[in-house]
């Protein structure tokens, strides 16, 4: 089959630069941005009413462009062991801190052991006097109190109600959500209310949707307690629900006070949850940070025994992966898109196997796999990454291969309302060149997508 005409390409490079590029390739009305930032400079040159063909290169010189300056304590990025890196701090108990830059829409988030004892991390970002902790049924027993506790502390006149929802992806739509509605309705919570999402992805996901819609928008915390929603879902203000006919189809986009990430949460987390959220760190590496993909291949096993140090490296690399990203392209209008690699194929799972059936990255581990599969039939990556890529998921005990259930038709049904789709042309985020680069692009061979669908599921 011929290759389709491309509408829309982004190519995403992880290369050292003298300065960062957004180029736009044969736009005659292209406009013309150039943002200094000392001593890193970013050019971006878009139109995003009718976009073509982009070309990205990123200057990694640090480990933010947007942040850098504004990173309270920070870690480079290495491929030496974990038990080799150091972080110099003057106060032990004293948060690592990644910024999130988009002007007044701009928030902290705050990684470190023990936060949920620091109150007044908490309580500088609630505005008003009356807060709701929206929780799940396995969150809440376990945390709940402490939140409660950090956000009354020395602070007499916070109120706190609280809603706890059932625990699971199949939750995570309309009906659930209106419990929360409920609940700030009957209390009468006004628009200096606070709403905190106490839980993983699923949790703020909906909270933040609720809180972008509640009196047309109000206030809200991220307190991520799974690596999932520590590394990625609680950063970059994505919220919403699922519908039956596809994942995450109902949302907004709507940016937290701050993101609270307590790495002692993870205690609890059972290895399942803790393996999933893993595809998600996996994840920043290949499409973006060679490097951090080098040390993970070093210090996967320490990540799986839940060696701490390894543990808040991995988050804080991450969260600074995505905290560039978000800073450069809030709303999704093209290189946001490169952070979700292997999800137009992992959703597909997770809408056809039946939502909660599968874990979200476990999924994404399937997808990304698809992915990269797709990228070698191409032509557009070496044998070396696939090999790589099969090996690190092997070792975090993800999944390889779709549930038998899955077929092509099945891929094709659900990918085919993918928010990705324009005009009715499916765009994938592909591989492309040496590890940690990426393209999201509409142009390419349908032959190879028809034969790594083949490949892995039945007819």
């Amino acid at each position: 089959m011929a290759s389709t005409a491309n509408p829309f390409s982004i190519s995403l490079s992880s290369k050292p630069t003298a300065t960062s590029s957004l180029r736009k390739i044969n736009h005659s009305s292209d406009s013309f941005l150039r943002v200094q930032n000392p001593p890193n400079s970013v050019s971006l040159r878009s139109s995003f009413i009718s976009p073509s063909s982009i070309e990205l290169n990123l200057n990694r010189v640090g480990n933010s462009i947007s942040s850098a300056s504004r990173v309270k304590s920070r870690i480079c990025a290495s491929s030496a062991q974990v038990m080799d890196q150091s972080v110099t701090k003057s106060d032990p108990t004293a948060p690592t801190i990644v910024d999130v830059n988009l002007g007044n829409r701009s928030y902290p988030i705050y990684i470190g052991p023990g936060l949920l004892d620091q109150p007044h991390l908490l309580q500088k970002h609630v505005h008003g006097k009356r807060v709701l902790v929206v929780t799940n049924d396995k969150v809440g027993p376990l945390y709940l109190d402490k939140v409660v506790e950090a956000l009354t502390k020395g602070n007499p006149n916070v109120s706190v109600e609280s809603v706890i929802l059932p625990d699971g992806e199949k939750y995570k739509d309309m009906d659930t959500l209106m419990k929360v509605f409920d609940k700030a309705i009957e209390s009468r919570l006004d628009r200096r209310c606070t709403f905190v999402a106490l839980g993983g992805g699923v949790i703020g996901d909906m909270c933040g949707y609720a809180a972008a819609s509640y009196l047309r928008g109000i206030n809200f915390i991220q307190i991520p307690t799974t690596v999932m929603a520590q590394v990625d879902s609680s950063v970059g203000g994505k919220t919403g629900i699922n519908h039956h006919l596809g994942k995450n189809l109902i949302g907004a986009f709507y940016q937290p006070q701050c993101v609270l990430i307590d790495t002692d949460t993870l205690n609890t987390l059972p290895d399942r949850e803790l393996a999933s959220g893993l595809a998600e760190v996996i994840k920043y590496g290949l499409i973006r940070d060679a490097e951090f993909f080098e040390w993970q291949e070093k210090n996967i096993q320490a990540l799986m025994a839940r060696d701490p140090n390894a543990l808040a490296y991995a988050i804080k690399r991450s969260c600074e992966n995505k905290a560039e990203v978000v800073s450069l392209d809030e709303k999704e209008s093209g290189l946001r898109a490169t952070l979700n690699l292997g999800h137009t194929f992992g959703h597909a799972i997770e809408t056809g196997f039946g939502y909660g059936q599968w874990l979200h990255g476990e999924a994404v581990a399937v997808g990304m796999v698809m992915a990269v599969d797709m990228s070698y039939r191409l032509g557009w990556i070496d044998d070396s990454i696939v090999k790589r890529v099969h090996n690190i998921l092997q070792q975090a005990k993800l999944p390889t291969f779709p549930p038998e259930i899955m077929t092509v038709e099945m891929f094709k049904s659900v990918m085919a309302v993918d928010k990705k789709v324009a005009d009715g042309l499916l765009r994938l985020i592909l591989l492309k060149g040496p590890l940690g680069n990426c393209v999201f692009t509409g142009d390419y061979d349908r032959k190879a997508l028809d034969e790594t669908l083949r490949a892995f599921v039945k007819p």
